[in-house]
């Protein structure tokens, strides 16, 4: 799945990438030229912009109109509607920044590259494969904040399925006992087809 974010979606562009999704993310790029781009290499266009989820719905782009206030909620919606993994795999993750594949590198290549103090207290990195980024990632304090964002962003989806199964469950029949058990279709509770019987003899 390929998504090309508008220039109102720059932080679920970079979720988008730590999740392993490839993410497009052009903040300058006129609406018109963001619908050609989205149309040209089939990209799934998400836009918080009604005007142009709209265009690019009556043109034929896959499109989604993001409508979470935060982050969890954004996420949960995305991956309802795609069946996305809301967990972090750093063997597929892509750089945040760029989108770029990042790898697991040596702690003594990026000495230099990460705080001194950083360097010392924690033994695995991983580094941006793009040359020109070659941004350097660890497990440090923030990643609390991002398993607390994708647990919250769980929960929320959870409960959206939850809602939806609850929804599509069979509500008893108007003025039928609630506590009475549904007779099969075209078959009548035997009580009932006993006094329909009797009312049938005496009339």
């Amino acid at each position: 799945m390929r998504f090309l974010l508008d220039g109102m979606l720059g932080k679920l562009t970079r979720w988008l990438r730590m999740l392993g999704y490839d993410a497009v993310y052009l903040n300058d790029l006129p609406d018109q030229d963001l619908l050609a781009l989205a149309k040209r290499e089939s990209l799934v266009l998400l836009t918080a912009d009604e005007e142009l989820y709209r265009t690019a719905a009556m043109r034929g782009t896959e499109t989604v109109l993001v409508q979470g206030r935060t982050e969890p909620e954004r996420l949960a919606q995305i991956a309802e509607r795609y069946k996305l993994r809301l967990e972090i795999d750093t063997t597929i993750s892509k750089c945040p920044k760029c989108g770029f594949a990042i790898r697991e590198t040596k702690k003594s290549e990026v000495e230099g590259s990460v705080p001194p103090t950083t360097f010392k207290v924690y033994t695995s990195f991983w580094a941006c494969t793009n040359p020109k980024c070659a941004k350097v990632y660890w497990h440090g304090s923030h990643w609390k904040k991002i398993e607390q964002t994708l647990e919250e962003a769980r929960t929320i989806l959870d409960n959206n399925r939850k809602t939806s199964l609850a929804k599509e469950q069979p509500h008893p029949g108007r003025g039928q006992d609630p506590g009475e058990p549904s007779a099969p279709r075209n078959q009548q509770i035997p009580g009932k087809q006993r006094d329909n019987q009797t009312t049938t003899r005496h009339s």
